[in-house]
């Protein structure tokens, strides 16, 4: 992993110096305010797996595909991952061992879809784009959601991998049901639920959200990732952000309509995450003990990201550049 004076030279040298959140740059809590807006299209998303997703959205964007299409096949690359424990197949299983996930999509028209509680699909982003564009609704949940999935030809497969599953035996044999979150560690880098934005060249912005939740949660739990305004939120007029780690403390300030509407009243990318991170700290508690990420992109394409403890990181891919950057966080290192 870079030091900081390493990540600024890097950065420096891919040019990107201009996309960067200060707080970065300076090691302060200070704002994003670019002189410049940067160039169109960017991808942002949460953790290092966002690198390859991210890299596949652009690639979309690059082919011709709408913002949608990059924001929904971006995020498929985690989710059909099986060694990524935290996203689609492979994921981490509830406390009775059964894979359960949640997804939503929103584009740049205010459309939204999402499921819960989805078993035995490996993409439920791509049935939470079937549910906001061919149905009524915004939400369909559990067995529902995996009947409406299987008549639009979605396949059913086991999502419980062996080695997920054998830290799930390990969980019950130690009798250690407390729900974890950033559960995997490998390589000193931590992961958890993959949010994902875009803006195209056009300036269309649109986003996506996936996870297989706590890994250990009781069975039916269900988190933010699936709730539009809590895991995710898209207003093409002003910006759009997602949330990852602890959806309970999201859900109870739908942190991410929360971003979205600091920005509409003026705030930058950067200063809207870091108010959201306040408002948890504020309103919610027992917060300490937990973590929250926020990403944020607004309408010119200037980016923000925050967390409420240290080692939450964002993928970042502008001016031909794919990156990983560090966040800030409230709680110092």
């Amino acid at each position: 992993m870079y030091n900081r004076r390493k990540f600024i030279e890097s950065a420096a040298a891919l040019g990107i110096i201009g996309l960067l959140p200060s707080a970065v740059l300076a090691g302060t809590k200070s704002t994003l305010n670019n002189s410049e807006s940067p160039p169109l299209p960017i991808i942002l998303s949460t953790w290092s797996h966002g690198i390859a997703a991210n890299a596949e959205s652009m690639r979309i964007l690059e082919n011709g595909g709408t913002v949608v299409d990059a924001v929904e096949k971006g995020v498929m690359i985690p989710e059909a991952d099986p060694n990524n424990r935290s996203v689609g197949l492979g994921g981490f299983p509830d406390r009775d061992g059964k894979v359960t996930l949640d997804a939503s999509i929103m584009d740049q028209h205010g459309n939204a879809g999402g499921v819960c509680f989805l078993e035995d699909i490996v993409h439920p982003i791509s049935v939470a784009r079937k549910v906001m564009e061919e149905t009524p609704h915004v939400l369909l949940a559990g067995d529902g959601a995996l009947q409406f999935a299987l008549e639009n030809g979605f396949k059913r497969e086991n999502l419980l991998t062996p080695e997920s599953e054998k830290a799930w035996l390990k969980m019950i044999m130690e009798k250690n049901y407390e729900p974890r979150i950033n559960w995997e560690e490998k390589h000193n880098e931590l992961h958890d639920t993959i949010g994902l934005l875009a803006i195209s060249q056009s300036a269309d912005i649109a986003g996506a959200c996936t996870t297989s939740g706590l890994g250990g949660k009781i069975r039916g739990r269900v988190g933010d990732s699936p709730i539009i305004g809590a895991g995710l939120f898209v207003d093409n007029e002003i910006g759009a952000a997602t949330a990852t780690g602890m959806g309970e403390l999201v859900m109870k300030t739908l942190g991410s309509f929360l971003v979205v509407e600091f920005m509409r009243n003026g705030a930058s990318p950067q200063e809207a995450c870091e108010k959201a991170i306040l408002r948890i700290v504020d309103k919610v508690n027992g917060y300490a003990k937990y973590q929250i990420g926020f990403i944020a992109l607004n309408k010119k394409g200037e980016i923000g990201a925050y967390s409420l403890q240290p080692g939450f990181n964002y993928a970042l891919y502008a001016n031909g550049k794919n990156v990983l950057i560090n966040a800030d966080s409230y709680f110092p290192k």
